[in-house]
């Protein structure tokens, strides 16, 4: 029989390099990831709509037996990645309450059902990670949609989905709506995430000052959320790398609309231990009126020395 050389090699994969023949170093393992979470009804409205997870991820190689030399594969291995997610539903009655816990819990099935956790993050195995969010993000919104749709008194239900995923020292954001991301670096507070308002686009199409938007009437008017375009939506993602001792706070506008960033700032300077940071921000909210129910979710990250190339 003929053999055909070329398609033979195809079979066989391509030579590894003398770094994929050693055991690599799990970075993702070695970062120390601090979380804390709090969400509270507020002092006005009656039903708290607000949801978060934060979740930890990861895949493990444990020898169970083996006839070699100690120390030449390891007796324990592991990877890891953290999730942060924050929704603030919108709708009549349970509505809100129901799109916010939704759009959470089909993110986490869809993640479940994916065959492929990405916990090594190259550049290609970033950009797949980010593409592959960008079309949950429109899944999630689709079934919302079709649920709405099928219960009437579901109509008009909507949520703000902000979710940050570390692998390591890469942190990817996946954003829709106006449910805040900040980075806390060096003792100064960096917004992550755009308002997707109407009163923040009146600014960015120059028609009302920058300033005005955190007054204007239409500031909690959503221009993009899930649940209301069928899987049509497009979320704002972005990817950056930390750095130790950075914090990555999530938190809903119930507590953006009563604390000002500066405030933030202050309390998270003056308090260390996430829990507690997030029991100083949710009582800033409702010392100031607490108008809205309030969510946060923070994150404290160590990481080692070296970090990512």
């Amino acid at each position: 029989m003929h053999h055909d050389s070329d398609a033979d090699t195809k079979e066989y994969p391509p030579l590894v390099g003398k770094s994929e023949a050693e055991r690599p170093q799990p970075l993702s393992a070695q970062v120390g990831v601090e979380i804390g979470a709090l969400t509270h009804p507020g002092k006005v409205r009656p039903t708290n709509e607000d949801n978060f997870l934060a979740v930890r991820f990861g895949r493990s190689l444990l020898t169970l037996k083996t006839s070699l030399p100690d120390g030449q594969v390891p007796e324990y291995f592991a990877e890891m990645g953290y999730g942060l997610v924050v929704a603030d539903g919108v709708g009549g009655a349970a509505a809100g309450e129901i799109a916010s816990s939704l759009a959470i819990s089909v993110g986490v099935n869809l993640a479940l059902h994916s065959p492929k956790w990405t916990l090594v993050m190259t550049p290609q195995e970033i950009q797949e990670n980010m593409e592959t969010w960008r079309r949950r993000f429109r899944q999630i919104d689709f079934v919302l949609t079709e649920r709405a749709h099928a219960d009437p008194a579901l109509s008009g239900m909507a949520t703000t989905l902000t979710v940050a995923c570390s692998v390591g020292d890469d942190l990817c954001l996946y954003h829709v709506g106006d449910s805040r991301a900040y980075l806390y670096r060096q003792g100064k507070l960096h917004r992550l995430t755009p308002d997707q308002t109407m009163a923040q686009a009146l600014a960015d199409a120059g028609l009302i000052a920058p300033e005005e938007v955190a007054t204007h009437r239409l500031r909690h008017v959503l221009t993009n959320a899930l649940g209301r375009s069928g899987g049509d939506i497009e979320a704002e993602i972005q990817h950056m790398r930390l750095a130790d001792g950075d914090r990555v706070l999530l938190c809903t506008d119930g507590l953006t609309e009563m604390v000002p960033d500066a405030r933030i700032a202050d309390l998270l300077r003056h308090v260390e231990v996430s829990e507690e940071a997030c029991e100083a921000l949710v009582a800033a909210a409702l010392e100031a009126g607490g108008k809205d129910n309030v969510t946060v979710v923070l994150a404290r990250y160590t990481i080692p020395p070296g970090g990512s190339t």
